[in-house]
């Protein structure tokens, strides 16, 4: 069963002719830096992608604790750092980040709900930008909200799934942080009510 196309406009998908890259890289840690990415950019038309390697920072320059576990998502190079509670467990995982600007929210948030098999409710704004999409999809393959959710302290702001691979690694959502769905399921087992969460 394929995304209902009222909302695959959402990721507008271009080929991920890396997706590979970007797969390998969440099963190595700890990482070392990467090369930089070339100054000139992608080729003209190209879809920017991070494929190009990650630093993994310091908790510490973010946190002032680790009670709880600790998520940072770096919107610059579209990547979301999973540490527990007790340092044990690190993970890093590519993510997609909102495709505008004004839809991004940054700052200091946490895990308040955690959904196996989430529905999908736009928001008004939503409903306003794009008057023909449904106003409810339940849980499957159709749903942009993936296998998993995990709700944040901000409103309509969750860190979920997807079942359009095409998303990750770019700007591709309305707001919120996506993920493979076998990453988020990951995920969803390693946080917990309470899990530190900041946007960068």
């Amino acid at each position: 069963m394929t995304t209902d196309p009222r909302i695959a406009q959402t990721c507008n998908p271009a080929l991920l002719t890396r997706r590979t890259a970007l797969l390998g890289l969440a099963s190595v840690l700890p990482l070392a830096a990467q090369a930089a990415p070339d100054p000139s950019g992608p080729p003209e038309g190209a879809v920017a992608r991070n494929v190009s390697g990650f630093v993994t920072p310091r908790w510490q320059q973010h946190f002032a604790s680790t009670t709880g576990g600790m998520i940072l998502i770096d919107t610059r190079s579209r990547a979301l750092f999973f540490w527990s509670q007790d340092l044990r467990v690190q993970r890093l995982y590519p993510t997609s980040i909102p495709i505008r600007e004004e839809y991004t929210r940054r700052g200091r948030t946490s895990i308040i709900r955690r959904v196996e098999g989430p529905d999908w409710r736009p928001t008004p704004s939503m409903l306003r930008r794009h008057p023909d999409w449904p106003t409810y999809l339940a849980p499957g393959p159709g749903n942009p909200m993936g296998s998993h959710a995990l709700h944040l302290t901000w409103p309509a702001y969750r860190i979920h799934g997807t079942h359009d691979d095409n998303k990750i690694g770019r700007r591709s959502s309305n707001g919120c942080f996506g993920l493979y769905n076998h990453h988020i399921a990951e995920l969803f087992h390693l946080v917990r009510i309470g899990t530190q969460v900041r946007v960068i």
